[in-house]
């Protein structure tokens, strides 16, 4: 990790992501900005909550780690999102481990600041329960889906979900990143892509993927993911 001492960037996104209407002058006078490059561990589950990060450029992964070792993906964010908020809030170690996918840039402000100086803030108190809430209902809203239906379903939902006015989709993520958030393994998912190539609902190239019958594949959707990768 690497502290950036620029006060214009830092300044440019706070204006870029509206942060002064999450945290007043007085706060953001601690605020810093971090830079992490790309697969460097930004927190480490079991650890103390240091500070309160804002994703601000970037993209991150989120994986919950189990006791025998084994580890669980749970997000990625490559859009304004903020990390910490139930830590911050039950002052407990951090549940997750976090990675940056990308070169990432984070505003960090020191946890002990804000727990004594901010948590009579109803501006502050009134983004975590929006922030907290939007991340349950994601949670619980792909965790379900993951359970329920077949991954020919999730992934055709996942695809609607990114068509661009092209009726295109170009995959971002790599394919081992798309079938963890899939909830399934990197095989499954080159099967699956292949299956719907052979019903002549998309044209793969690459990691571009045409969509040749878009109502077919939103009919096979169900259900729209949120977008997290």
């Amino acid at each position: 990790m690497k502290r950036i001492l620029s006060k214009d960037l830092l300044a440019h996104y706070i204006a870029k992501h509206n942060i002064e209407n999450i945290f007043d002058k007085e706060i953001l006078e601690y605020a810093q900005l971090h830079f992490y490059e790309k697969q460097e561990y930004i927190l480490e589950a079991e650890s103390n909550l240091e500070y309160y990060y804002l994703l601000v450029d970037g993209k991150i992964k989120i994986s919950y780690l189990f006791e025998n070792g084994k580890s669980m993906l749970l997000k990625f964010y490559k859009d304004f999102n903020t990390i910490g908020d139930l830590e911050l809030l039950k002052n407990t170690p951090i549940l997750c481990n976090i990675d940056s996918i990308e070169d990432t840039y984070l505003i960090a402000i020191p946890s002990d600041i804000l727990r004594k100086k901010y948590f009579d803030n109803l501006k502050f108190l009134h983004h975590l329960i929006a922030s907290l809430s939007e991340k349950l209902y994601a949670t619980i809203n792909n965790s379900s889906y993951n359970f329920v239906y077949p991954l020919i379903n999730r992934l055709s939902s996942y695809l609607v979900e990114h068509i661009t006015e092209k009726s295109y989709v170009v995959l971002k993520p790599s394919f081992i990143e798309i079938a963890q958030f899939l909830g399934t393994t990197y095989r499954h998912l080159n099967r699956t892509f292949k299956e719907l190539e052979s019903k002549s609902i998309i044209k793969c190239e690459n990691k571009i993927i045409h969509i040749l019958d878009e109502d077919r594949l939103r009919e096979l959707s169900k259900n729209l993911y949120i977008k997290s990768l």
